[in-house]
């Protein structure tokens, strides 16, 4: 996809304060610290449209994002901070389950994991949550160029078997740095905004 034009819209901290529009929506989840925001950037080609911070938690709201004035890059709060309160983290518990489960505009998930690291208990929750609410998913994992190739082949691995993940479930590996994998997860964007896969049921 060639991204023209990109642009921060709004934030939410519940569902009735989302755009109005009929846009369709692309939700990007995943823990704190696991390169949300850095991907984000990398596949609109901007440096900064997103706020990378080097301390885990920042986002605690739905961060959107228009892309090329078509649809939506939304930004979830990321979970799994330890030093974040108990009541905020159940509260951004909260918040990503209402948004998947009731959001009409979604049209599809990135999941997002570090694929230095073996999947959280977290990870799993929120993959069982697509999952059970048959939404379309995709599973990316970020910093690929910090290991080696054969490296990236025991996580691939590990990630599949600890996630669970389907067939239908397409893993992608990425690179923030490189760019590795991002026109492979376009390819999957815009199958899910044309409805061309993976529709939800």
């Amino acid at each position: 996809m060639k991204v023209v034009s990109a642009g921060f819209k709004a934030s939410a901290i519940k569902l009735a304060q989302c755009p109005a529009g009929v846009e369709y929506e692309v939700a990007l989840a995943g823990r704190s610290n696991v390169g949300k925001s850095s991907l984000l950037n990398k596949l609109v080609n901007r440096k900064s449209l997103a706020r990378v911070s080097n301390t885990p938690g920042r986002t605690q709201t739905l961060n959107f994002y228009l892309i090329n004035g078509q649809f939506f890059l939304v930004d979830l709060p990321g979970y799994g901070y330890a030093k974040a309160p108990g009541e905020i983290k159940k509260s951004w518990g909260r918040l990503v389950e209402i948004y998947l489960q009731k959001r009409k505009q979604l049209c599809g998930v990135v999941q997002i994991v570090d694929l230095r690291h073996p999947p959280t208990g977290q990870d799993n929750q929120l993959y069982e949550w697509l999952s059970h609410y048959q939404l379309s998913a995709a599973v990316v994992a970020t910093k690929a160029d910090k290991l080696s190739r054969s490296s990236v082949l025991k996580q691939m691995r590990s990630i599949k078997k600890t996630l669970g993940l389907t067939e239908e479930i397409p893993l992608i590996i990425f690179s923030a740095k490189t760019g590795q994998g991002k026109d492979e997860l376009w390819q999957i964007i815009e199958c899910w905004l044309k409805k061309e896969r993976y529709p939800r049921l």
